[in-house]
């Protein structure tokens, strides 16, 4: 009889056991690397111009790069008409199917959203009109395709294509480091950190932080936002820290910024050392000058 009971145990485990391995863990913001489904989506290339100092190679006559070439992450995610995600997959670069992503949907209309960047991490997606990365992760490049796909009895492949989202605040330090300075800081306001994917645009008002440890070779420092309209100013606190936290030198601007565009920024900051705060307006942005201006403090 104990035999039995010890032989009947056993049998019960096994088959808990094959159970378990069968079911598959749900993973946070449904981070699946599917491939196969009556969906498949694969990113052709992204805009990579009027953006410069890029060493990639491009396409001359499209101004077009490969998603491997632009950014370090893509982010693919399905919704329902109403904004209800269905799913999600996330990719870095080091993936051997980066940019193809697969879904297996139901008959119906689904709103295709397909994010690239180079940030520290996942942006949060669950709601589409507010696609938002954080000061944690950091602020980069970002791509945006948006689109409307139709699922019926065939399955459906397509290709799409990204366009640049983010304003670039190109800010850049002419004279060298004071040797106490161990730390910058760049605070700004009057953009946004989170973007509506129907439209492209900001849709918070952030408060966007960014801190880099100072090193001689480092002169230049690129700060990323989402503008709320195609045309916007950022406010901007730039902050030099000793090694203890104390400030050393604390200067303000007011940087004109136009989606899709760089605004270098570019002075002698410790020269005159202490606070100011300079307004810079009255600056208008020419498109032929490939989507840069340049301004000095």
């Amino acid at each position: 009889m104990r035999k039995l009971t010890f032989m009947y145990a056993v049998l019960v485990l096994s088959v808990l056991c094959i159970i378990a391995s069968c079911e598959k863990p749900l993973l946070d913001d449904e981070e699946l690397e599917e491939v196969d489904g009556n969906l498949k989506v694969s990113v052709y290339e992204m805009e990579k111009t009027p953006f410069g100092n890029s060493t990639h190679e491009v396409n001359s006559t499209s101004n077009r790069a490969a998603a491997s070439l632009a950014c370090t992450h893509l982010n693919f995610a399905v919704y329902t008409m109403d904004g209800t995600r269905v799913k999600q997959v996330n990719q870095t670069s080091d993936t051997s199917n980066f940019g193809k992503a697969g879904f297996q949907l139901e008959e119906g209309d689904y709103l295709l959203v397909v994010v690239g960047h180079s940030s520290g991490g996942n942006p949060t997606m669950t709601d589409p009109t507010c696609i938002k990365f954080t000061n944690s992760q950091g602020f980069s490049d970002t791509f945006l395709c948006s689109a409307v796909v139709s699922i019926g009895d065939e399955p459906v492949e397509k290709s799409v294509s990204l366009d640049r989202i983010v304003s670039l605040c190109r800010f850049v330090i002419t004279d060298d480091f004071p040797a106490d300075v161990k730390k910058m800081r760049f605070y700004y306001t009057g953009g946004s950190g989170a973007f509506d994917a129907t439209t492209g645009l900001g849709c918070v008002n952030s408060k966007q932080d960014v801190k880099f440890d100072v090193t001689a070779e480092q002169k230049q420092f690129d700060l990323y936002t989402f503008l709320h309209d195609t045309e916007g100013t950022i406010h901007l606190t730039v902050t030099a820290f000793d090694a203890s936290g104390n400030i050393y030198a604390e200067r303000e601007f007011d940087v004109p910024m136009h989606q899709n565009y760089i605004t270098w920024l570019t002075g002698a900051f410790f020269n005159g050392s202490g606070s100011s705060s300079i307004v810079i307006g009255g600056v208008t942005i020419n498109t032929d000058w490939a989507g840069e201006t340049h301004l000095t403090f």
